[in-house]
């Protein structure tokens, strides 16, 4: 028997190798299948099916590379969408693999078509529920990707499918999500990396809602955002392009070829370094975004239409690259052969951006000095720690399209929970013409530990709390 979960690095994604004897099937694979088919093989198995619970928008789907290169039947869900390749799944359809029976089983309210799929066991016992993006652990899917006007009646859809379907196949099946904690898919996973249906029906928050209405309005008040690049992934995953062999790896480019190559193609330098090792020395014009926070929000701030150049440490290269080719960023260049340092000993110039720790802001504040601060954290964490009093608050993923907010012509300190995210918004300002900023070190995490003044909202009524030091 063969059971597998594959996670992919970043993106916080699932999916799923099943099989017995000599059959096994793949659930949501993503865009590089090399694992897929190379623990089949080592299992004596073929892949002979590819499963999707829904129509993917947060990574780019591999199941036509992976049928391109095993021979698999590929079943969709979402059928009333013009898809380019398998066939549609059927609620009741069931799959034997060897003494296994997997059977699909109707979950809408995340799609309008969203499938999951129940495993059953050599004795026929309900053993696994492959349940995609409709319930996660500590969450339940995004309702709001097919508009605004649509999210209550796909929410009303969801409560159905997890309290009418999922929930009454028995407290003790496995849940197998397509996400886990730090995915774009949900505003709260847990990080519990296994999970049940009686796990969830005593933890989740999502489920202990006491009527279809209460379900509801708590999902409508999601401060979840759409990334741009969904858009894209939602069009693509309807074509089903293959990718046709492994993921490329990035070119290493001396100092003056990745000069000539930005300029000549006006390519986008991505540094996926930490938020000092950038702001002490970067290639000007460069985005930063460090390695662990990519698959959260290359999709706002990188573009479909620019060629992209990757500057970091060590031999990570393949890693950024894999993540940036699940979401679909494949004009990748090269990245910088020795990092920083054969920058500079090329004799080119490097640009920077200033910090300050918390203790020098809240100094700033305590001598009365005006600060013009930007926090760029999101409403739910405003909510949890509290906010920093007279801050202009703009979340990550707006500041794009908010940034003519910002003031040219003040002193700008950016500020977020731990001080990676005011980095990234830090050089998107910065490329875009913006001077005089600096990065708050630590974020709310460090201005909490010493006990700087934040404001809490209880009701209509602001509550200060702390105390400057």
């Amino acid at each position: 028997m063969l059971l597998e979960r594959i996670v992919s690095e970043g993106l916080a994604h699932y999916s799923y190798l099943i099989g017995d004897r000599n059959l096994a099937l793949a659930i949501d694979p993503r865009r590089d299948v090399d694992d897929y088919i190379k623990l089949a093989a080592e299992s004596g198995m073929r892949i002979a099916h590819v499963l999707e619970t829904h129509r993917n928008e947060d990574y780019f789907t591999g199941s036509m590379e992976l049928a391109s290169r095993t021979g698999a039947e590929v079943w969709h869900a979402d059928g009333q969408w013009d898809y380019q390749y398998g066939q549609a799944v059927t609620a009741g359809q069931r799959w034997k693999l060897g003494r296994l029976e997997i059977e699909a089983v109707s979950t809408p309210g995340h799609t309008p078509g969203s499938m999951s799929y129940l495993l059953r066991d050599p004795a026929g016992v309900a053993w696994m529920l492959f349940c995609g993006d409709a319930l996660f652990a500590g969450d339940v899917g995004r309702i709001d990707l097919m508009g605004s006007d649509q999210s209550a009646e796909n929410a009303g859809l969801l409560f159905e499918s997890i309290f009418s379907r999922i929930l009454p196949l028995g407290d003790e099946v496995i849940l197998c999500p397509a996400h886990g904690s730090g995915s774009v898919c949900g505003e709260s996973i847990a990080e519990r990396i296994w999970t049940s249906i009686g796990i969830e029906k005593k933890h989740n928050s999502r489920l202990q809602a006491k009527s279809r209405e209460q379900f509801v309005a708590s999902l409508l008040t999601s401060q979840l955002g759409r990334p741009p690049y969904f858009r894209r992934m939602e069009k693509v995953n309807l074509e089903g392009r293959p990718l046709l062999g492994a993921l490329p790896s990035p070119r290493p480019l001396g100092a003056r070829s990745f000069l000539d190559l930005s300029l000549s193609q006006n390519a986008l330098v991505l540094d996926t370094r930490q938020e000092l090792a950038f702001s002490a020395a970067h290639v000007p014009g460069s985005q930063s975004i460090w390695q662990e926070g990519l698959a959260s929000f290359a999709g706002w701030f990188l573009s479909y239409n620019r060629t992209i150049l990757l500057v970091g440490e060590g031999n990570q290269f393949d890693r950024v690259a894999a993540i940036l080719l699940r979401l679909g960023f494949d004009d990748i260049a090269g990245f910088l052969a020795g990092g920083m340092l054969s920058w500079h000993m090329s004799g080119l110039e490097s640009a920077s951006i200033r910090t300050q720790t918390v203790q020098d802001l809240c100094h700033t504040l305590d001598d009365g000095e005006k600060q013009w601060i930007l926090d760029v954290r999101f409403e739910g964490e405003l909510e949890k720690d509290g906010r920093i009093e007279g801050a202009q608050h703009i979340p990550i993923t707006a500041i794009a399209e908010r940034m003519q907010e910002v003031p040219m012509d003040r002193d700008v300190a950016i500020f977020c929970g731990s001080g990676m995210r005011s980095m990234v918004a830090a050089s998107y300002l910065k490329a875009r013409g913006w001077k005089r900023l600096s990065v708050v070190l630590g974020g709310m995490a460090g201005w909490r530990s010493i006990k700087c003044p934040i404001s809490r909202t209880s009701g209509d009524q602001a509550v200060s709390s702390g105390s400057g030091s």
